[in-house]
């Protein structure tokens, strides 16, 4: 048990590397908050163009671009974003590689969450918007996304905490994440208490929003 402590919960170490740690968590904290919103964004658009475009080969095009990115595995992505762009002539900064790369993976996510929620308001909504004299674009932005989105929030919280946990592929550009920052200090200290200790600040981070989930979704299990 004593080298079980010394190794991965040794107090010393946690106290010399939490300042550290601290802004690796920083780093995680605003590069979700651009990332997520990206996500949604671009996830709602495909959604909208999925579900509202007249086009069949629009369409299959969107189906083709989420079960690619959502089959494709995102660190191979943002290294493929990030280290091939200079062959192609584009000199990528590292934050503008991993917003493109989440971008792709996040979106094909979210389309597929925004998607099943437009689909789950009746058509009578769109109907009866349309005819309060809305056009389609005020229908589709007044009434039924705000509806869509309400009953697609657990999905939409859910997939929000995985864009998060996958920050952590960001360390691959050196882009000093948290566990990034929880590698280094671990090879300066040689003990892994580094990395259990950026794991409870994850715990910490993300707690609030999974108790949050499990209360949107118990919300819902309720009202059906």
């Amino acid at each position: 048990m004593e080298a079980l402590l010394q190794n991965f919960f040794n107090l010393q170490v946690y106290r010399e590397v939490l300042p550290f740690l601290l802004g690796g968590l920083w780093t995680t904290v605003w590069l979700s908050l651009l990332v997520i919103p990206i996500g949604v964004v671009s996830g709602l658009a495909l959604a909208l163009l999925a579900t509202q475009s007249g086009s069949r080969a629009v369409r299959i095009a969107v189906a083709v671009y989420v079960d690619f990115f959502r089959s494709f595995p995102p660190l191979v992505l943002l290294i493929l974003i990030y280290f091939g762009a200079p062959f192609l002539g584009l000199d990528l900064p590292k934050l503008v590689a991993v917003a493109i790369g989440f971008m792709f993976n996040n979106s094909s996510y979210f389309a597929e969450v925004f998607r099943a929620g437009i689909e789950s308001i009746p058509r009578g909504q769109m109907e009866a918007a349309r005819s309060t004299g809305l056009s389609r674009l005020q229908a589709l932005a007044y009434v039924v996304v705000p509806q869509a989105t309400r009953n697609a929030l657990p999905d939409l919280v859910g997939n929000c905490i995985e864009v998060i946990k996958l920050t952590t592929i960001a360390s691959v550009v050196a882009l000093p994440e948290l566990l990034r920052v929880a590698r280094d200090a671990q090879s300066l200290v040689y003990n892994p208490s580094p990395i259990v200790l950026a794991a409870l600040l994850y715990l910490m981070l993300l707690w609030p929003l999974v108790r949050w989930l499990s209360r949107l979704e118990h919300r819902n299990r309720a009202q059906h």
